[in-house]
């Protein structure tokens, strides 16, 4: 089966990958340090029915536990990964990054997590695969080659005006001694600025918190009173103010929303829908 994602340009800034029958994204960037296995999910590959068909990886929206398992089980094969070593996040739009040490292998997937509110993970321990869920927000991959340390973090429209970004690279910096030009980060498919529309409230927010030399280029008034956030630009611009390097920092051009047959997407589908994950360990 042929595959075409709707692109915003023509950057080759993703690449489609498929490996034992489960298609995903990937980052040239990161594909070509070698240090790390990682993908951005589709919909296909999975064994999942109805409105999550086929490759959900949510356990807590209905869908039959066993289907989700299997799921797990075919990206772990795919990624050449073991499935009781992924560790899950426990999302609520906070900027909580966790530490994730080898005692935490299999939370989320095959055991319960002990900790919830927690929107980011990172780990200098080879053979653990961080794993956190999408549909719309931003997906954010941090690697440090130096230090051969990861982050993996979920950056919705709260989570980038609270600068999750930062908060994910200064909490590498914490742990292992990271030092932000030397970190490779991606910004994953999520939302483009032309969907999603936001309330006065929220453009407000943003306003406030990036300023008038931002606001322009990712707020854009509508005639209706209402406006579009670009999401995209917004956490680039807050990868840039961490002290990343612009060459290290890739940036999607793949929606969620632009893509309703390959993607799940919140604003399209509300909770009629499965969820997407990203995936990143070291090798």
């Amino acid at each position: 089966m042929e595959i075409h994602f709707k692109k915003k340009d023509e950057r080759a800034v993703l690449r489609l990958r498929e490996s034992r029958g489960v298609p995903y994204l990937s980052f040239p960037a990161l594909e070509e340090t070698g240090l790390v296995a990682h993908a951005f999910s589709t919909r296909l590959g999975g064994v999942s029915k109805g409105d999550f068909a086929t490759m959900n990886f949510s356990f807590t929206r209905g869908d039959n536990p066993d289907d989700v398992l299997e799921n797990y089980s075919r990206m772990a094969a795919a990624l050449g990964v073991e499935r009781e070593k992924m560790v899950l996040t426990y999302q609520t739009h906070t900027t909580n990054v966790r530490r994730v040490t080898e005692e935490d292998a299999g939370k989320g997937v095959v055991r319960e997590r002990d900790y919830r509110d927690v929107d980011g993970l990172i780990t200098d321990i080879p053979g653990l695969t961080l794993v956190t869920f999408f549909a719309d927000c931003v997906p954010l991959y941090f690697l440090d080659p130096v230090r051969r340390a990861i982050g993996l973090s979920h950056s919705g429209w709260r989570g980038t005006a609270n600068r999750m970004g930062q908060k994910t690279a200064e909490a590498m910096k914490e742990a292992f001694g990271t030092e932000p030009e030397d970190l490779i980060a991606c910004v994953g498919p999520s939302i483009c600025a032309d969907c999603y529309e936001v309330g006065p409230e929220v453009a407000e927010v943003f306003a406030d918190s990036f300023g008038k030399e931002h606001r322009e280029s990712i707020l854009r008034k509508k005639e209706n009173g209402k406006y579009l956030l670009d999401l995209w630009e917004a956490n680039r611009i807050v990868l840039l103010e961490a002290g990343i390097r612009p060459a290290n920092i890739s940036v999607t051009n793949i929606c969620t929303h632009c893509n309703p047959e390959l993607l799940f997407s919140h604003r399209r589908n509300a909770e009629r829908r499965g969820n997407l994950c990203a995936f990143l360990s070291l090798r």
